[in-house]
């Protein structure tokens, strides 16, 4: 009896503990992430996104239906990202769908998807030894307030694998959603100027990033035409604006313009250039084309912040490639060749704004060199180590020069030859600048000459062309897609990371630089091994049940034995 009633108290103590601990559940909230790489542990600035989010937030992810093993991987994964916001926030709501379920009218829906913009992928679907084709749109649709927001899923990568595509697209996840649920919760904040009056790059050549910085930012146009007649005003202006993008100037900047720009860097406004120091000419008589040396009047400028842009160009190994046509007519055939005159970036994976982006694509680029001073230097793009400075003035000469560059790219560059190593090509400078004009007679007076800045910030990129898209039928393609070779490089997330982090909207771009390690088997082995692992699933199991069945016997039955020759039975 007395046995009885202590495991009767100890059940009811028991119970009790479990009540309470489920009752405290209600009101304190704890997730344990055991996970080495902290994969299930969202960053705090993915959290401030949904952090004021007091109505639904509905998502539909289009991972649904028929999917080849790797998109079933990234659809575990999109669902316990999800998992994570919705714990963090209630009101983020999420459903998989399949839309291409109805048969009847998937030409229709298909239709409607190419018109929100969600690009299809044809995948390989295989079961039961058959192969079929089926699309599949790797997308998310989010809803707030009246809103509507595409969502990435799948990031392309160059040259990828399947598996390689999953996994850098599982690293990109948690920033595509935040950055998706910042369009939708954040109102915009700071102001862009785009600079205007010293040639630079048309407007339909600049679109897309321009479109897409839309999303985030305020943006207007600034001309310098006003610096003539009044630098005071123009100044004053300028200083309205948090961020000055300046995008392939092809004139000269006089020294009002100069120091207009000087005093904006003065009082904290920060810059991104993505200057020429050349100029391609074509020579109508061969055919040919010659680059020269293009003085924009910046030397002194970017002297004094402690870089120069000097005039030469960079030929560097892996390269992209160019589509030139042979035949005639009808009978044409385009075929793809390297061109080394525009090197592949060799990126710093140290940095947010370079961490996780694709290789940035670049035309006619030339060397940056960094100059000692007090400020801060960050080189974000390089070249690879297999480059070479080429002088200026220099003739382009394509029928000469492929031949040679599938030579170079066929047998390997030679290291006597392209021994420049790693050159910079993108830098970032931080920290207090000191003016250009200190200690010099000034241009035109103003009531508040600096001749030290506030902490900010500048980029400075040696080739215009690096924001430049093409154009399909006078539409603006999206920036680093190139329609000959079909192929994706990183300039357009390049660029946006450069922005942000100028701005010091670095909470996102943060998010890249996290590490999330994808297992895959390696399919070799698999192949090799499968026999062997199929008999020890299916004979394992059964093997261990007949153990117990004999261990549990032999038990058994000597319990019992000892019981039967008790005296006192």
């Amino acid at each position: 009896m007395l046995k009885n009633k202590k495991n009767v108290q100890l059940l009811v103590i028991t119970l009790v503990c479990v009540f309470a601990i489920n009752w405290l559940s209600e009101f304190v909230y704890k997730r344990f992430d055991l996970t080495q790489d902290k994969r299930f542990t969202l960053s705090e600035a993915a959290k401030t996104t949904i952090a004021s989010v007091d109505t639904p937030l509905a998502i539909d992810i289009f991972l649904e239906g028929k999917l080849p093993t790797e998109f079933k991987r990234l659809k575990i994964e999109t669902e316990q990202l999800l998992k994570e916001f919705s714990a963090y926030n209630s009101n983020i709501k999420y459903r998989f769908i399949d839309p291409l379920e109805d048969t009847e009218s998937r030409n229709a829906i298909q239709q409607q998807m190419v018109k929100l913009g969600l690009k299809g992928a044809q995948v390989e679907i295989r079961e039961n030894g058959k192969i079929s084709t089926e699309t599949v749109y790797p997308w998310a649709l989010a809803y707030f307030n009246e809103r509507t927001v595409p969502i990435p899923l799948l990031k392309n990568t160059l040259g990828a694998s399947a598996e390689e595509r999953v996994n850098n697209s599982i690293q990109n996840l948690e920033y595509a959603f935040a950055d998706g649920f910042s369009k939708l919760t954040q109102p915009k904040r700071r102001k862009i100027a785009v600079l205007k009056g010293n040639s630079e790059l048309d407007d339909r050549y600049i679109a897309d990033l321009i479109k897409t910085l839309r999303e985030y930012y305020y943006i207007g146009k600034f001309t310098m035409d006003s610096v003539s007649v009044n630098p005071q005003r123009t100044l004053r202006t300028l200083m309205g604006y948090d961020l000055l993008v300046i995008a392939q100037p092809q004139q000269a900047f006089t020294e009002n313009e100069k120091y207009v720009l000087d005093q904006y860097t003065m009082n904290g406004g920060a810059s991104l250039w993505m200057i020429d120091a050349t100029v391609q000419k074509l020579d109508t008589v061969s055919g040919n084309s010659f680059i020269f040396s293009l003085d924009l009047g910046l030397n002194d400028f970017f002297f004094k912040y402690g870089v120069r842009v000097n005039s030469n160009l960079i030929k560097a190994v892996p390269s992209a490639f160019i589509v030139l046509a042979s035949g005639q007519e009808r009978d044409a055939q385009y075929n793809r060749y390297p061109w080394l005159y525009s090197p592949l970036s060799s990126k710093n994976s140290e940095h947010p704004i370079t961490t996780n982006i694709e290789a940035v694509k670049f035309d006619y680029v030339s060397t940056i060199d960094t100059l000692p001073n007090a400020l801060k230097k960050t080189i974000l793009l390089r070249s690879s180590s297999f480059s070479k400075i080429v002088g200026l003035p220099v003739e382009i000469n394509i029928d000469k020069e492929i031949p040679e560059y599938l030579k170079i790219v066929n047998d390997g560059p030679s290291p006597q030859e392209f021994n420049g190593g790693q050159i910079p090509m993108a830098v970032l400078i931080e920290g207090e600048f000191p003016s250009v004009y200190a200690n010099r007679v000034k241009p035109f007076r103003i009531s508040e000459d600096k001749e030290k800045s506030v902490p900010t910030k500048m980029v400075v990129i040696s080739d215009g062309d690096v924001i430049r898209n093409q154009l399909d039928r006078s539409r603006p393609l999206e920036l680093g897609f190139d329609k000959w070779t079909n192929t994706f490089y990183g300039n357009k997330e390049f660029l946006l990371n450069t922005v942000n982090y100028l701005l010091d909207d670095s909470g996102l771009i943060n998010i890249r630089s996290k590490e999330i390690a994808v297992p895959f088997l390696d399919p070799q082995r698999t192949a090799d091994k499968r026999t062997q692992w199929q008999v020890i699933n299916l004979l394992l199991p059964l093997a261990v049940l007949a153990l117990f069945g004999i261990f549990f016997r032999f038990i058994r039955k000597r319990r019992y034995a000892v019981i039967s020759t008790d005296p006192s039975a």
